[in-house]
C-alpha cells in the first residue's frame, strides 16, 4: 500500500473535500480511484459522515483502489447493526437474543427508547485496525495526507472540527448518523454525524490556503410529491433543506464539482455498494478534463510514498483500562482475554471486545493502540469502558406452533439486583397456554455460579395413550390418543462452572409437580375428569453442555452437545408405587459448511431410563416439531406431537439448508428412531429404524425470529404432516 507523505504548508496546492451521504459514500471510492489513475497529489483531505470515513482512510494511506478491495469483502449489515457472532456471547446472552424480538430500557416505571439501533462498537474495531500504521499521529496534520473532518457537538449544535487526537475515533464520530449510531464521547463533548451542521466543509478547506478543490457531493436531492408518501420521507426532505441550499453557494467555489448521479440509492443501500462506486468512477470520468489539467499542474511524485504493511497480529506490551467502577480489571481483561506482554492476532483480539461487548454491561469499550516505550515492536493498549447504567429492561416477543398454539411474551429484566453479578428475569406468556418462566443467577463465570429457574408450562393435545396407561389397562386396546391438559411446573437451583464460555457444568437439585388430565376416559365413579397424573417429584440432576453453534435454528458450522442426568428420588402420595429411578439423555449435533450458501447438519440423540418402569408420564415421546420440548418430549418429523413413546429411544437427523438468498431458507429434513421399552437391553437401538420421517420446508429469518413452513411425510403412516412456527421459540 501506498500513501503520499505530508508535505511543507506552503507547497499545499490541491484539497479534496468530501461530503457525507450515508452508503452514497461509497460513490467517493470511484472517484478516489480515477483521481489516483491520473496522479493527481492530493495535498489535504476534509470530509463528514461518511466522507470523513472514505476521507480518513485514504489521508492514512489507503489508495482509493485498496479501499475498493477493503469494503468489498465487508459484511454491512454485521458491522452497523453490531451484530455480534453467537460464540462471543455467554449462554444467557445467547438465549437473550433467541428468545425476545423487542429489547427496551425500562427506568422508574418509565419506558426508555435506544439512544441508537447500534452502539458503532464493530464500526470502531473496523476502522482502528485499518488506521492502525498510523495510531502513533495524533495531530492529523502530520498524516500521509493533511486531513479533518467535521462533528457535531449534541448538547450545543456547534459544528467540532476535529484534526487531533485518535483517527480512528474522529471519523466515528463524524460519522455517527443519529438514531442509527450512538453518539460519540470525546473529551468532554458528546459528538454526532457533522452532516447536521456541516456536510461539506469546503470554506474551512480553503482557509487552509489550497489553491485549488475537489469536491465530491454525494447528498441527497429534494424530490417531488410522488415520492413523499411516508412520514420518514418527509422528515428527511425537511432535514435536507438546509444542506441542499448550503451546497447551491458551496459547489460554486469547488474548482472540479463532481455529483455522482445515485438518485436510486439511499443512505442505507449498503448492499448496493458495487453499483455506487461504478456511479463515482463515471461522474469523475466526466470531467475527464478539469483532473487531467490538475494532474500536469499538480503532478504526483513517486518518491514522496510509503508502504503499508497489513498487520494481523499486535504485541500488547502494557494494558490500561479506565472508567470502570462496578467491574474490575481483571474482570475486562478476562472478558478479552488478553495479559501484558503478549501476541494476539487482531481477529482473536476482535473476539475478545466482542465478548466484552455481548455481557451488555458495558455500552462502549473506546481504545487505542500506541507505540510502547519499553518494546520496539509492541504497543500500549488504552483503553477507556463506558459501563451501562440502564438496568431494567422489558423485552417482547411473539411466536406461534402448533403444540402452544399463539403466544405473546413480556418479560421484565433487572440486572444488579441484590449484587453486581447477579440477574433476575421473569418471562410471562399469555396466549392460548398461559406460561411463565423466572431466573435469577449470580454470575461468577468460571468460578462456581448460583442459579434458581422456576417454570410452568402447559398445553392441550391428543397423546399417545401408552405414554399414560398400564400395559396391562383394558382401556389400551380400545384408544390410540387420549386427549390431555398436561400441566408442568418445575423449580430448580443449581450451581454452574465454565470450563470455557461456551462449555457450562450445571449439579442441582429439582422440584417437578406434573398434572395430566383428560375428559376422553369417563370415570364411572365420579363426574371430574380423569387425573392420570398429580405427583410431586424430587430429584438431583447434572447437565452438561457444549455449544458452539454459528446460529441455533440455521446453524453453519459448530458442534453442539446436551447431556442430561436426574435421579429422581422421591414423588408424592398420588403416585403411590415409586420407587426411585434415574432418566439419561443426550444430544449431539455437528453443522458444515460446503459453501457460503449451503450447509448440514447431522444429528444424534439417545436416552434411557434405570430402574423403576411405573412412572410413564416422565417417558420419551417423540413427535412434532419444537424447540422448547419440556420434560422428555422429543422432535420427530413425520409424526404428531406425543405420537411415540416408550422408556428409551435413539434417534438420527440429516438436516440440509440451502439459503437462496439472505436470511431466506430451504430446508430438507431426514429423520430416523427407534423408540420403545428397553431397546439398549434387546437390541433394538442398532436395528434398522422403526420409524422415520421427511420434511421440506421455507424459512424466513426475521426480526420476530424464523417464520418456518414444513411438509412432513412418514414410509409407516403413509400421511403428511404440516407444521408451521413464528417467531423465537420460548
Amino acid at each position: 500500500m501506498h500513501a503520499q507523505l505530508d508535505q511543507p504548508k506552503d507547497s499545499l496546492k490541491v484539497g479534496l473535500v468530501l461530503s457525507g451521504g450515508g452508503a452514497k459514500g461509497f460513490a467517493h471510492i470511484g472517484v478516489l480511484k480515477v483521481i489516483d489513475s491520473l496522479g493527481i497529489k492530493i495535498d489535504y483531505v476534509a470530509g463528514t459522515s461518511m466522507g470523513a470515513i472514505i476521507g480518513g482512510l485514504y489521508a492514512s494511506g489507503y489508495s482509493g483502489k485498496q479501499l475498493d478491495s477493503i469494503f468489498k469483502t465487508l459484511n454491512f449489515d454485521d458491522v452497523i447493526s453490531d451484530n455480534l457472532p453467537r460464540e462471543a456471547k455467554t449462554f444467557y446472552e445467547r438465549e437473550n437474543s433467541e428468545r425476545y424480538a423487542i429489547t427496551l430500557p425500562f427506568d422508574k416505571f418509565k419506558l426508555k427508547l435506544p439512544s441508537a439501533l447500534s452502539g458503532g462498537q464493530n464500526v470502531y474495531n473496523l476502522l482502528t485496525k485499518l488506521t492502525l500504521h498510523v495510531s502513533e499521529i495524533e495531530d492529523f496534520e502530520k498524516l500521509p495526507i493533511p486531513f479533518f473532518c467535521i462533528a457535531t457537538n449534541i448538547e450545543t449544535g456547534e459544528e467540532v472540527l476535529l484534526d487531533k487526537g485518535n483517527l480512528a475515533q474522529a471519523i466515528t464520530a463524524s460519522g455517527a448518523f443519529p438514531s442509527l449510531f450512538r453518539p460519540v464521547i470525546i473529551g468532554n463533548k458528546i459528538l454526532i454525524d457533522g452532516g447536521v451542521t456541516n456536510n461539506y466543509p469546503i470554506d474551512e478547506l480553503k482557509a487552509k490556503g489550497l489553491e485549488k478543490i475537489i469536491g465530491v457531493d454525494v447528498q441527497d436531492t429534494l424530490v417531488g410529491r410522488k415520492e413523499l408518501t411516508s412520514a420518514p420521507e418527509i422528515l428527511l426532505q425537511i432535514n435536507n433543506y438546509r444542506t441542499i441550499n448550503d451546497m447551491r453557494k458551496k459547489a460554486k467555489k469547488t474548482d472540479v464539482y463532481i455529483k455522482p448521479d445515485i438518485k436510486e440509492f439511499s443512505v442505507i443501500s449498503f448492499g448496493e455498494g458495487r453499483k455506487i462506486v461504478e456511479s463515482g468512477e463515471k461522474a469523475a470520468s466526466s470531467k475527464l478534463k478539469q483532473l487531467k489539467a490538475l494532474a500536469v499542474l499538480y503532478p504526483s511524485h513517486k518518491k514522496n510514498t510509503i508502504k503499508i504493511e497489513p498487520q494481523d497480529s499486535i504485541v500488547i506490551s502494557k494494558i490500561v483500562i479506565k472508567g470502570n467502577k462496578r467491574y474490575t480489571k481483571a474482570y475486562v481483561l478476562g472478558k478479552l482475554k488478553l495479559k501484558n506482554a503478549s501476541k494476539v492476532s487482531y481477529d482473536e483480539f476482535s473476539k475478545g471486545v466482542n465478548n466484552l461487548i455481548a455481557t451488555n454491561n458495558f455500552d462502549s469499550f473506546q481504545y487505542e493502540f500506541k507505540k510502547s516505550n519499553d518494546d520496539d515492536e509492541g504497543y500500549d493498549l488504552i483503553a477507556t469502558v463506558t459501563e451501562n447504567e440502564t438496568t431494567t429492561f422489558l423485552k417482547l416477543g411473539l411466536h406461534y406452533d402448533e403444540l402452544y398454539k399463539s403466544a405473546a411474551l413480556v418479560n421484565f429484566t433487572k440486572k444488579r439486583l441484590l449484587f453486581d453479578n447477579d440477574l433476575a428475569s421473569l418471562d410471562i406468556i399469555l396466549g392460548d397456554n398461559v406460561r411463565y418462566n423466572f431466573d435469577y443467577f449470580i454470575d461468577k463465570g468460571f468460578y462456581w455460579s448460583i442459579g434458581v429457574k422456576s417454570r410452568f408450562n402447559q398445553f392441550h393435545k391428543n397423546v399417545a395413550a401408552s405414554l399414560l396407561l398400564e400395559e396391562d389397562d383394558p382401556a389400551l386396546g380400545t384408544l390410540n390418543k387420549i386427549d390431555v391438559e398436561l400441566q408442568d411446573q418445575t423449580n430448580q437451583i443449581y450451581l454452574q462452572t465454565l470450563f470455557r464460555k461456551d462449555f457450562a457444568l450445571s449439579l442441582g437439585a429439582e422440584h417437578k409437580r406434573l398434572r395430566i388430565k383428560s375428559e376422553t376416559i369417563i370415570n364411572p365413579n365420579q363426574s371430574d375428569d380423569i387425573v392420570f397424573e398429580n405427583t410431586d417429584y424430587i430429584s438431583l440432576f447434572g447437565t452438561l453442555k457444549l455449544d458452539t453453534y454459528s446460529n441455533k435454528a440455521f446453524p453453519k458450522r459448530g458442534f453442539y452437545f446436551n447431556g442430561d442426568f436426574h435421579l429422581y428420588l422421591h414423588a408424592s402420595n398420588f403416585n403411590k408405587g415409586f420407587s426411585q429411578f434415574s432418566i439419561a439423555k443426550a444430544d449431539i449435533g455437528y453443522a458444515l459448511s460446503f459453501s457460503e450458501k449451503f450447509s448440514v447438519n447431522i444429528q444424534s440423540q439417545g436416552g434411557f431410563k434405570v430402574g423403576d418402569d411405573s412412572t410413564n408420564s416422565l417417558n420419551f415421546a417423540l413427535g412434532g416439531y419444537a424447540n422448547n420440548f419440556i420434560n422428555n418430549f422429543t422432535s420427530l418429523y413425520g409424526y404428531d406431537y406425543v405420537s411415540l413413546t416408550g422408556n428409551s429411544f435413539v434417534k438420527g437427523t440429516l438436516s440440509l439448508d440451502y439459503e437462496i438468498f439472505k436470511k431466506h431458507h430451504i430446508t430438507a429434513v431426514a429423520n430416523y428412531s427407534n423408540v420403545e421399552d428397553n431397546i439398549f437391553e434387546t437390541g433394538e437401538w442398532i436395528t434398522a429404524p422403526d420409524y422415520s420421517g421427511y420434511a421440506l420446508g421455507y424459512a424466513i429469518e426475521t426480526f420476530l425470529g424464523p417464520v418456518q413452513a414444513q411438509y412432513s411425510w412418514s414410509p409407516e403412516t403413509k400421511k403428511s404432516i404440516w407444521f408451521f412456527n413464528i417467531g423465537f421459540w420460548f
